[in-house]
C-alpha cells in the first residue's frame, strides 16, 4: 500500500463493497488514455450554457429572497420559525451551487475567455464573502499535488506519532458530535484565517495576507483584489444593516451563508476522507495516483443542485477544466478504463460522514 495510507481505528472487517481498498500500484493506463476514452465535445466550455446555469441560481436565490423578505413576517409562530428554516437550508443549498459556478471559473471551466471567468468568480466569490484569487491559487496546488503527504495543501492525514494529546478523549461518540459541529460550522472560516488543517510552513500563513508563503510574486495583486472584492460586499452588508437592522441580515444572508460554507466543507471532506484511499509519500506519488485517491458520492437530490461537484469528484481531479454540464457523460465514459481504480460510495451522507470520521483517524507510518 502507498505510504500513509489510511488506517482504520476499527479492527472489524467490514463486508461492504464501497469500502474495499483501492489498488495503489501504478495504474496500466495514462492521463492520455483517459482523455481519448472521453467525447471531445466535454471538453467544450459554452459560454451560453454556462451562464444559463447562473441565470437560474440567481433566479432562484432572488425567488426565496422575495418570499422571504415579503411573507414570512405575516406568518403566525411556530410557522414562521418554519419557514425561516426550510428559506435557510434552501437557499443555503442554491448559494453552495453559485459558489460551485464560481470554483469552476477557477479551473478554466466557465468559458474560452479567461477574463470573463475572473471577473464572474470574483463577483460570485465576493458576494459569499470569499476570496477568488486566493482560492484558485491555492486550491490549484491542491488539485496538482492530491493525496501528497507531503505537497498537498488541504486534508493531509495526521501521524500517529502527531496526534495531538486531546484526541484520545475525542474518540467517543460525543466527542465526535462536538468535532463534526464545530468542524461544519467554523473550519472554512478558521483555514482561510490560519490555515488551520493546512499544510504547514515555516511561517504564518492567512489567505487575506498577498504575502503569505501559498502566494507567488505574481499572484500578490491578484490577492488584493480579492481582499478589495470581499472588503466592498462586506460594506455593502453594513449599509444593509443600518438600514434594515443586523437580525435581518443574518436571517437573511448570514444563516444561508453558513450552510454555504458548512456545504463546502462537507463535500471537500468525504471526497477526501474514506477508509479505502491511500496517502502517498515522494517516493511512490505521481500526478495520477493521487487524482485516483478521491471518492466520489452520492448526494441524491442535490447532486444537481450542487451542479455534480459531489459524485464527479475523480474526474475532476484528473481534468479540472471539464464543464459540470459534460461532467457525468465524461465521468461514464472513464468508469469502465478505470475499473477498481475509481471509488464511488452512494451510502447516505449523514452515515458516511459518521462513519469516515470515525474510521479514518490517522495514517501508518513504516
Amino acid at each position: 500500500m502507498g505510504a500513509g495510507g489510511n488506517i482504520s481505528s476499527s479492527t472489524t472487517k467490514t463486508k461492504k463493497n464501497n469500502l474495499r481498498r483501492a489498488p495503489t500500484s501504478k495504474p496500466p493506463f495514462t492521463i492520455g488514455d483517459i482523455k481519448k476514452a472521453i467525447p471531445p465535445h466535454c471538453f467544450h466550455r459554452s459560454l451560453v450554457r454556462s451562464f444559463s446555469y447562473l441565470v437560474r441560481d440567481l433566479i432562484l436565490v432572488s425567488i426565496f429572497y422575495y418570499i422571504a423578505a415579503t411573507y414570512f413576517h405575516l406568518l403566525p409562530s411556530p410557522y414562521s420559525y418554519i419557514a425561516w428554516l426550510v428559506y435557510w437550508i434552501v437557499q443555503g443549498c442554491v448559494c453552495t451551487g453559485i459558489w460551485v459556478i464560481g470554483h469552476e471559473c477557477g479551473h478554466h471551466g466557465f468559458s474560452e475567455y479567461q477574463w470573463v471567468e475572473d471577473t464572474v468568480g470574483l463577483i460570485l466569490h465576493s458576494a459569499l464573502l470569499r476570496q477568488y484569487f486566493a482560492r484558485k491559487h491555492s486550491h490549484r496546488r491542491h488539485q496538482a499535488n492530491t493525496c501528497s503527504m507531503e505537497n498537498d495543501e488541504v486534508y493531509i492525514p495526521r501521524l500517529k506519532s502527531k496526534l495531538r494529546w486531546y484526541n484520545k478523549y475525542l474518540n467517543n461518540p460525543v466527542g465526535r458530535v462536538l468535532v463534526l459541529a464545530f468542524t461544519l460550522t467554523f473550519a472554512w472560516p478558521l483555514y482561510l484565517l490560519f490555515n488551520i488543517s493546512g499544510q504547514t510552513y515555516d511561517r504564518f500563513v492567512c489567505h487575506y495576507n498577498p504575502y503569505s508563503p501559498i502566494y507567488t510574486d505574481r499572484e500578490r495583486l491578484q490577492i488584493y483584489i480579492s481582499d478589495a472584492g470581499v472588503i466592498a460586499a462586506t460594506y455593502v452588508l453594513f449599509r444593509v444593516a443600518l438600514a434594515q437592522e443586523l437580525a435581518w441580515v443574518v436571517c437573511i444572508y448570514g444563516v444561508p451563508l453558513l450552510i454555504v460554507d458548512g456545504f463546502i466543507v462537507l463535500i471537500t471532506l468525504l471526497h477526501h476522507t474514506h477508509s479505502s484511499l491511500p496517502h502517498y509519500d515522494s517516493s511512490e506519488w505521481d500526478y495520477l495516483r493521487g487524482a485516483l485517491a478521491t471518492v466520489d458520492r452520492d448526494f441524491c437530490m442535490l447532486n444537481k443542485v450542487l451542479h455534480n461537484v459531489t459524485d464527479t469528484h475523480v474526474l475532476h481531479h484528473i481534468f479540472s477544466y471539464i464543464p459540470h454540464y459534460h461532467a457525468m457523460e465524461a465521468n461514464k465514459a472513464i468508469t469502465p478504463l478505470l475499473g477498481d481504480y475509481y471509488k464511488l460510495d452512494d451510502t447516505p451522507i449523514l452515515k458516511a460522514l459518521w462513519r469516515d470520521t470515525k474510521e479514518c483517524i490517522l495514517c501508518g507510518e513504516r
